[in-house]
């Protein structure tokens, strides 16, 4: 029999890391520094406390499985360089288009990500999770419907945050297939080593500014890394650890309501009835997919 309270705590695990990702968008416009160098002191800063994290569980459970050989290290590497991608793209996208267009686009990955679980492990796609995801995606797509703007910045924007979509589906995916061997913590932290050296490397070929001037700009680095990464990523991995890859995706479009709702109050980027129609829209679209939460239960080896 599925494990209803484990599904229960991984569906509220996603809908609080959808939270705390919803604020990156609108912390990425404040900093002070270039996207990719934003990215690069996301993950310096979160790195020290999802290590701090790791090596407690293993001290607790040191029986823990932790990585060995080439093929741990190699897909563990590939998945922090998806991140990169991932990343480095929808930070350059929020400098073209707006917080709510980018942070749509991007998580138009439920399609790939679906698309993907059942090539790789004929993951079963319900019907009402093809339903949830439409109405969840048209919700979507109504909030941020009068914010589209036709001109050459917003399509060049709009542009990098669907191919921003792609990497992160794949690192969806990876999260989801590596879950099913080590924790939550383990895979951040091993994978946060490759993605953190990489973003930094970007940010100097890009010639981007690396330091912030103020404190301000420490200030939202910092809280960039704790809230979106350390709170908002491992909360997502360890939904991903016992839900199954498409739901979960799903779930994730609470994100850019989130995203929406700060940005109308940070940025001043008012939303209208409408797109707070698209809002409760994708909510209902959540709730339709969740209706069949018990099959969509997937165990995870590790916690």
């Amino acid at each position: 029999m599925p494990d209803k309270p484990a599904a229960r705590l991984a569906l509220l695990a996603l809908f609080g890391g959808a939270t705390g990702i919803g604020f990156a968008p609108v912390l990425v416009r404040l900093s002070e520094v270039g996207p990719s160098a934003t990215a690069f002191h996301r993950m310096l800063f979160a790195l020290p406390f999802v290590w701090a994290w790791m090596r407690g569980e293993q001290r607790r459970a040191p029986a823990q499985r932790r990585p060995a050989g080439r093929r741990d290290f190699l897909l563990l590497a590939a998945t922090g360089l998806l991140f990169t991608a991932d990343l480095s793209i929808w930070h350059w996208s929020l400098q073209f288009t707006t917080v709510a267009n980018s942070t749509l686009l991007t998580n138009f990955c439920p399609v790939f990500v679906a698309l993907g679980a059942w090539l790789l492990w004929a993951e079963t796609i319900t019907g009402v999770i093809v339903v949830g995801m439409a109405l969840a995606l048209v919700g979507a797509a109504v909030l941020v419907n009068v914010s589209f703007q036709v001109n050459a910045g917003h399509l060049l924007g709009d542009g990098l945050a669907l191919v921003a979509a792609l990497f992160y589906a794949g690192y969806l995916l990876a999260v989801k297939h590596l879950r099913r061997s080590f924790s939550a913590a383990t895979l951040l932290a091993w994978s946060g080593l490759v993605s953190c050296p990489a973003f930094l490397l970007v940010a100097v070929l890009s010639g981007e500014k690396l330091l912030p001037d103020s404190s301000g700009g420490w200030t939202v680095l910092i809280a960039l890394a704790l809230v979106s990464h350390v709170g908002g990523q491992t909360l997502i991995a360890y939904g991903l650890g016992h839900l199954s890859a498409a739901f979960s995706s799903v779930s994730l479009l609470w994100q850019p309501v989130v995203a929406a709702m700060i940005a109308w109050v940070v940025l001043q980027e008012p939303l209208s009835a409408v797109q707070v129609a698209g809002g409760v829209v994708v909510l209902a679209g959540i709730a339709i997919a969740s209706g069949s939460l018990n099959g969509l239960w997937r165990p995870a080896d590790r916690t």
